[in-house]
């Protein structure tokens, strides 16, 4: 019997959808408002869920606090309060669009959880705007 269980975080970031190889037109017409060039932030939902049998011994398919304590240190301590842009290594030479940065979250955690588990990232750019990555 598998078992879906998530953890809930939220993180700020700024950022500028931005591609250095279009001339300013192209990035406005392609980003719109996203392509300001003094950046813009978000505030940032993130759930983090991780699929598989419930463990016999603990009756847990993770452990929510170790979780929790993984997003926090690989995750909210890297993103929040930054400027994707030029804080991020990840985002040196990647368009920090919500898809990008759902993937370099599920990245960064994937690792860290049992392989025979699941991971899923949902990340929230806007209460209404928000991106599903599994692998």
């Amino acid at each position: 019997m598998k078992v879906k269980v998530s953890r809930k975080a939220i993180f700020n970031a700024a950022h500028r959808l931005h591609r250095p190889d279009w001339d300013d037109a192209k990035n406005q017409e392609v980003f719109g408002k996203c392509n300001n060039p003094r950046f813009h932030g978000h505030n940032y939902d993130l759930i983090v869920s991780v699929t598989g049998e419930i463990d016999q011994e603990t009756g847990f398919v993770m452990d929510l606090k170790v979780l929790k304590e993984m997003i926090e240190e690989h995750v909210i301590e890297v993103l929040d309060h930054k400027n994707l842009n030029t804080d991020v290594p990840e985002f040196k030479n990647l368009n920090p669009t919500a898809e990008n940065i759902a993937v370099v979250i599920w990245n960064k955690l994937r690792p860290l959880i049992n392989p025979e588990n699941q991971l899923e990232v949902v990340l929230y750019e806007t209460p209404r705007n928000f991106v599903t990555y599994s692998g």
